[in-house]
């Protein structure tokens, strides 16, 4: 005999408000239903473990089944079951603080609402017009019964007729969510939230390639076969098992620099992978690569708030049931588990890092240039992580040598430090395009760093600020005496006033004359002595200033910069033999004075076009003669 009754719930009716407020994440619920079967189950092996459940357990894989013509979507399993009474107790009653709170507090979350108020079976009616439930309990002579939910706070419980124990939840899909229905839509889902469960979770059959056709075979498809390997013993796994892993997740990455494995257990419960990929540059294109799980059931990839913003550029599983996977971003970041959480993390990302490069050094330094950035990004974004990076951070110079911060101080301290106890760390940003600026350094007996990554910019700028009287100076951004300036400052007010006057020297004029119009681009035009070995002509530019157009493309506020024109500096060495040549017939040296200036941009990849073509010929021309 059917037994009828209503639903307990505070709110008026709970159906209405879950289509309306959980629509957008209305995917969850397979989800929700294949974790309620695995629940079952693993309580099933519990009760086996323990004696209160005789014989042999048999196969326990959850079947999901599609039935386009019928309409329903059903999750069966062989797990404990439930009896009339459990129904009553598990499935009738819902108790809320009350309706106003619910509604001002969840309505912009689905797992808000789900999981906050234990409605996992309920967000089965987000995609349902009407939900059976087909149960029989493990106990003994427990009867099968049926309970059913057309969507209204009523619900009607039946006998039924089933052989075995175990649950089966049949879905009749809503009009309007025709897409579960589709059996690679449910099979995108169960590859996306189940694939580490640790029970069986099958939909349909494996397809083979048979007379030219895909046909099913008697095999069950099942959807996570491979094992969560982060739930496993670090001592009990190889190397190889962590990278067949990793293509597991990635099949189109190349294969990781290094990986830690997590396992704590106090003061909060997590586990997890994280690898290092290689990271050259397209920061953003890396991130989102962590996927966060509660007890192997997949919940996001969006996992800022529970790692740092640096922490997002590693690839990996993380699993913690101590995370609020519920509940909004906002509260995720003020969450004080979260944020214990995130800090272990750093600590152990560092930990690993530094581990590696105290025990092997050479290997470190191999896999820099694809680390760095990651590093960097740490270095820039989380001051604790600074703290403890500095000491496992590394130099390059331009001869591929590898420095910590600490061992490129001492290396440096006796040549580049200028007149008033500055110490000048002179840097390239590209070896080919400033060769000759780095030859010249090199000539003077100082070092030159490779700053070539896409966050140099930026670190250069903190480091400024970390280091104690020290600078950073591209090795184009002026002459190499004013780069690291030894004498003493000029006092005498007659020597200030010669240096103006040469501004107004002919020679400065017939090449202020000469310079060609280059879009967004100034010249200034000076004299220096820089040595008779010097090249005659020389192009610097500001270092602020190209600092600050670099940063503008990265830092919002600061556009203005990126609107200001390049500003370069024509430095004529007036030590130089040419020069000297030029300055005695000016007036006859024209094409001389071209084509000083044009190899002067061409070093600097600034003549194209025209100006090139016409350069060429020019060159032509001095050949012939």
């Amino acid at each position: 005999m059917a037994n009828k009754g209503n639903i307990g719930v505070t709110t008026e009716n709970i159906f209405p408000v879950i289509k309306k407020f959980l629509y957008s994440d209305h995917e969850i619920f397979l989800r929700e239903m294949v974790s309620n079967a695995v629940d079952a189950t693993q309580k099933l092996k519990t009760l086996s473990s323990n004696g209160e459940v005789k014989g042999e357990l048999g196969d326990l894989t959850i079947h999901i089944n599609v039935d386009e013509k019928k309409g329903t979507l059903t999750i069966s399993d062989r797990g404990i079951g439930m009896t009339e009474e459990e129904i009553d107790k598990y499935i009738n009653q819902i108790a809320f603080s009350g309706a106003n709170d619910f509604l001002d507090k969840y309505k912009d979350t689905a797992n808000g609402i789900i999981g906050h108020f234990g409605l996992g079976f309920y967000s089965a009616f987000m995609v349902s017009k009407k939900v059976d439930i087909i149960t029989k309990s493990y106990k003994e002579d427990a009867k099968a019964v049926k309970w059913t939910c057309d969507g209204s706070p009523e619900f009607e419980i039946s006998d039924v007729k089933k052989e075995d124990r175990g649950t089966d939840i049949v879905l009749y899909i809503d009009d309007d969510c025709k897409e579960f229905l589709e059996k690679s839509r449910i099979l995108q889902l169960l590859g996306k939230y189940c694939k580490f469960l640790p029970v069986p979770v099958a939909c349909g059959k494996k397809t083979e390639w048979k007379d030219g056709k895909s046909v099913e075979t008697k095999e069950d498809n099942v959807i996570n076969a491979k094992e969560a390997l982060w739930a496993k013993t670090p001592s009990t796994l190889k190397d190889e098992d962590y990278k067949d892993f990793y293509r597991y997740l990635y099949p189109m990455s190349d294969e990781p620099l290094f990986w830690i494995h997590l396992n704590v257990d106090y003061p909060f419960n997590l586990t997890g992978i994280l690898y290092f990929p290689r990271i050259n540059s397209n920061i953003d294109l890396q991130k989102n690569k962590i996927q966060l799980y509660c007890n192997n059931v997949f919940v996001t990839d969006q996992v800022e708030g529970i790692v740092p913003e640096f922490l997002t550029l590693l690839h990996g599983v993380i699993d913690s049931p101590d995370i609020p996977l519920n509940v909004s971003r906002s509260y995720l970041q003020s969450d004080a588990n979260v944020k214990k959480i995130s800090t272990y993390i750093t600590k152990k990302v560092a930990d690993r890092l530094s581990g590696i490069f105290k025990e092997n050094r050479k290997e470190y330094e191999e896999k820099w240039d694809n680390l760095k950035l990651f590093i960097h990004y740490g270095m820039l974004s989380t001051p604790d992580f600074y703290d403890k990076a500095k000491d496992f951070s590394l130099f390059k110079d331009t001869e591929g040598k590898f420095f910590t911060f600490e061992e490129y101080k001492t290396l440096i301290t006796t040549e580049q430090t200028d007149n008033e106890g500055n110490l000048i760390y002179l840097y390239a940003t590209d070896k080919e395009e400033q060769y000759s600026y780095i030859e010249a350094a090199k000539q003077k007996g100082y070092s030159v760093l490779l700053m070539d990554g896409d966050l140099d910019v930026a670190l250069v700028g903190m480091l400024e600020q970390k280091f104690e009287k020290s600078r950073f100076s591209r090795v184009d951004s002026d002459i190499l005496s004013r780069l690291i300036n030894k004498e003493a400052k000029k006092e005498d007010k007659k020597e200030q006033k010669d240096d103006e006057k040469k501004e107004d020297a002919p020679i400065v004029k017939a090449f202020k004359e000469a310079l060609p119009k280059l879009n967004n681009t100034e010249f200034q035009i000076e004299e220096q002595a820089m040595g008779k070995d010097t090249q005659p002509i020389l192009i610097t530019q500001s270092e602020y200033m190209r600092r600050m157009k670099d940063m503008s493309r990265f830092q919002s506020g600061m556009g203005f910069y990126g609107q200001m024109p390049d500003m370069y500096t024509i430095v004529l060495n007036n030590d130089s033999d040419i020069v000297k040549k030029i300055s005695e017939n000016v007036e006859n040296s024209k094409d001389i004075i071209s084509q000083l200036i044009d190899l002067a941009l061409l070093q600097n990849g600034m003549l194209k076009g025209e100006a090139l073509s016409t350069f060429l010929k020019r060159s032509y021309g001095f050949i012939g003669k």
